[in-house]
């Protein structure tokens, strides 16, 4: 990201991340009716417009939580790149709908194009992560999951009822065994592109 200051919006993304339910609110009052009417009047409905909007409010929380994503440019701006761009991607699915794109609104400010950029490739990178990370064994999840949320690897053996040498042993074997799938997928071959 660009050395930009941080944008008075990002009261939006804080309200997010701290679950803040009248900023919650703000949002669904000023901009999600802009990104429901774009989505219904370019193929879509009610409900696939309701979809976009909560994976999107999810994304952004997701980077304001693990990231400390700092807004850059205007949210309505943010949030409808982000919208758009994931309703466009549904289109590209297989389907035979015929599908018509009224582009009334398209956000040229480099910013915010590329806060979108970076908070689709964060979600991008956290669907590979999940994805192979569902793919190793139960013991494996197990251990990795314990020290995700738990301070020492002390405290993980005495969690799992294992020694402390085990279980740095398995935690270092999971972890690289998560990195080789990772970085052995198409996906990540892509991301790195």
């Amino acid at each position: 990201m660009a050395n930009n200051s941080v944008h008075e919006d990002q009261l939006y993304i804080d309200g997010l991340a701290n679950n803040n339910s009248a900023v919650i609110q703000s949002i669904y009052k000023k901009f999600v009716p802009k990104v429901m009417y774009y989505i219904k009047t370019n193929s879509g409905d009610h409900d696939r417009a309701q979809d976009v909007v909560q994976e999107v409010l999810m994304t952004i929380y997701d980077q304001a939580k693990t990231k400390a994503l700092q807004l850059s440019c205007p949210f309505d701006a943010y949030f409808f790149l982000l919208c758009k761009r994931r309703w466009l991607n549904e289109l590209k699915k297989p389907s035979t709908k015929e599908v018509t794109i009224k582009d009334d609104n398209v956000y040229k400010d480099e910013s915010t194009v590329e806060m979108a950029n970076e908070t689709e490739a964060f979600e991008t990178k956290n669907q590979l992560f999940e994805l192979m990370f569902q793919k190793l064994g139960e013991k494996c999840q197990e251990i990795l999951k314990t020290s995700f949320t738990t301070k020492t690897m002390e405290e993980v053996a005495e969690k799992l009822n294992v020694t402390y040498a085990y279980a740095r042993k398995k935690k270092s074997l999971c972890t690289g065994e998560l990195t080789r799938m990772i970085q052995e997928s198409s996906q990540y071959k892509s991301l790195k592109n």
